[in-house]
């Protein structure tokens, strides 16, 4: 049961990484081509995978991984690269919410320049600037936590 649980978490975790990262390539393509109806589609696609594939990852990913972890024996709060990838796992979680409400805004902005015919180009690179800063965030703490789940090094953590 342990190894189910721990390749349903690694499947998880490949959706989630997955998906985060192509996002900001799909951003960047759209960007490149200055057109707000381009770009209105963009994010909005961006915002409907993170409801089919993101949002579903992080309860698939914390079941496999809390499940395997329990089954083999392992503290969450003492093992030091399971909580340290927990801890950077809940900052990309607070991160989200800004990206969220900025790719709303960026959409939405993005959809009044196509209706309008002109796009505000100055608050678009505004709200962009945001979700390019909580991104990163949201997308490196996994990506390190990634790092700790392979490399398993010894870190600090609560002793029983």
């Amino acid at each position: 049961m342990y190894l189910i649980l721990k390749l349903v978490h690694v499947l998880a975790v490949i959706f989630f990484v997955g998906n985060i990262t192509i996002g900001i390539f799909w951003k960047t393509i759209a960007d490149q081509t200055k057109d707000p109806r381009v770009i209105a589609h963009t994010i909005a696609s961006i915002m409907t995978g993170d409801r089919i594939f993101t949002i579903p990852a992080i309860f698939v990913l914390l079941i496999g991984g809390f499940g395997a972890a329990q089954i083999g024996g392992m503290s969450i709060l003492s093992t030091g690269w399971i909580l340290w990838g927990l801890i950077l796992f809940i900052i990309a979680g607070i991160c989200f919410g800004p990206v969220s409400r900025a790719q709303r805004e960026l959409r939405d902005t993005a959809s009044a320049g196509e209706a309008s015919g002109t796009m505000d180009w100055t608050r678009y690179e505004q709200v962009s600037a945001q979700w390019n800063v909580f991104g990163m965030i949201a997308t490196i703490a996994p990506l390190i936590s990634v790092a700790l789940m392979v490399l398993k090094p010894v870190l600090p953590a609560f002793h029983r």
